[in-house]
């Protein structure tokens, strides 16, 4: 059994953003991952020509930025490497292939109970945690639904997590299911590589320029939503003409508005629209059943395909080992609280990267988490941690480790602190001492 003081369950963008703002504040985490790598979502299960649809300044993760000379749209060979970069700065070291079976909190010790496999050697770990972070992510399962007659299709079907690019379906013709940005840039891939190319668009959609979407964002954080959602519209009324006429209906709710209280996103254009509107690309409706090769949409149109796309998004799997959690996560493993209060639980419960948010909501809740971690180290015992150290010990000092169960009979932690000289040009408190070494120290 392993006693550790905050256990993130995930090595995604999320659960590598939580450890670095941990690791800020130098409180040791342990980070587990089932896969064989760190965010395996961008690095195996994303097709060839992905960017990230916001511009770089959107996409930080916290206490790091881009490269001066990275594009304003990072592509994904760029962000992989950007998160590789990320855990060597802030020394994240992931347990992978470490699958978390299930957890549970005990109320008696207060503190929670996670039992995980061993995926390479086949033994089951034991953790007990006093803080349990959920980063595991909205993307954890494919969501594929079950059309009727979808087992009697021959030919490809697939999730768009399995699409890498449009060279091997040339001259056939391919149906993408789901409108949003990965299935609308997978129509646009396939058909310029040759295949005859239709997407079912079923729900109401925004379609916007990336510029538009920029706009709109660094726009929201002076003026209000209404007004910014106003100006977007009349922009892309501009830009895309009326849309209906091709299939596409636009939401009541304007984008901004709409992401802020659903999470759903504005599809940003790579080239689809114009496609669509030259015939190129055929625009579907709702699918009423399949039959062997052929689709039958309700429109009562009946039309044979070689290979199908399911670009129909993912599902958190985080309900199927958290025990405990209804506090915080609902049926569906996505938060019950609305943003921006989603991330906490009860317990000692957090989340991150379950809002919808993206990659700045990512950051958004790293930084929450380690905060309220930090406040609760420090409060719950009636200290300030840094005041504390800095007072009792006349110096910089740096939480290096937090022995738990506490060994004494007040049940109070003991802090394992690195003292450190006091940095050149640093204005030291009166009394202060330079001194180096080690301690532990209870409070």
């Amino acid at each position: 059994m392993e006693n550790v003081v905050v256990l993130i369950v995930g090595a995604g963008p999320a659960g590598l953003a939580t450890a670095a703002c941990l690791t800020q504040f130098s409180i040791p985490y342990v980070i587990v991952e089932r896969e064989d790598c760190s965010a395996s979502l961008w690095r195996n299960r994303a097709y060839d020509r992905l960017k990230l649809h916001l511009a770089k300044e959107f996409c930080e993760l916290p206490h790091m930025s881009y490269p001066a000379d990275a594009p304003t749209y990072i592509p994904k060979a760029l962000f992989v490497k950007y998160l590789d970069d990320y855990m060597e700065r802030f020394d994240i070291q992931p347990k992978y292939l470490t699958s978390v079976e299930s957890s549970k909190y005990e109320n008696d010790k207060k503190c929670w109970s996670i039992v995980a496999r061993d995926m390479a050697e086949g033994t089951t770990m034991n953790f007990v945690a006093k803080f349990l972070v959920v980063a595991s992510g909205e993307n954890s399962a494919e969501n594929i639904p079950d059309f009727p007659g979808l087992h009697s299709f021959p030919g490809k079907a697939i999730h768009s997590s399995r699409y890498k690019s449009g060279k091997s379906f040339s001259g056939k013709s391919v149906l993408v299911i789901g409108s949003g940005n990965s299935g609308m840039e997978i129509a646009y891939d396939l058909a310029t590589h040759g295949a005859n190319t239709s997407i079912v668009i079923r729900s109401p959609i925004h379609v916007m320029t990336k510029e538009l979407i920029r706009l709109g964002m660094t726009l929201a954080q002076h003026i209000s939503l209404n007004l910014v959602d106003n100006l977007l519209v009349m922009a892309t009324n501009f830009i895309f003409g009326d849309l209906t006429r091709h299939g596409i209906r636009m939401p009541k709710l304007g984008p901004m508005n709409l992401k802020s209280k659903t999470g759903r996103s504005a599809v940003i254009d790579v080239g689809t629209v114009g496609l669509i509107k030259r015939g190129i690309i055929q625009v579907q409706g709702s699918i009423s059943k399949i039959m062997g090769n052929i689709v039958k949409f309700q429109s009562g149109d009946e039309i044979p395909f070689d290979a199908i796309v399911f670009a129909t998004g993912y599902k958190s799997t985080a309900n199927m080992w958290l025990k405990n959690g209804e506090s915080m996560l609902n049926e569906n493993g996505l938060p019950t609280k609305e943003y921006p209060n989603h991330w906490k639980g009860e317990k000692r419960l957090y989340c991150a990267g379950l809002a919808r948010r993206g990659l700045a909501g990512i950051a958004a809740d790293a930084k929450s988490i380690a905060d309220d971690i930090k406040s609760v180290i420090g409060h719950q015992w009636g200290y300030n941690l840094d005041d504390t150290f800095k007072k009792e010990h006349g110096a910089i000092v740096s939480i290096v480790d937090i022995v738990w169960p506490p060994p004494s009979a007040k049940g109070f932690p003991l802090f394992r602190a690195h003292r450190r000289p006091t940095p050149p040009n640093h204005r030291r408190e009166s009394g202060a001492r330079e001194v180096g070494g080690s301690a532990t120290v209870q409070i």
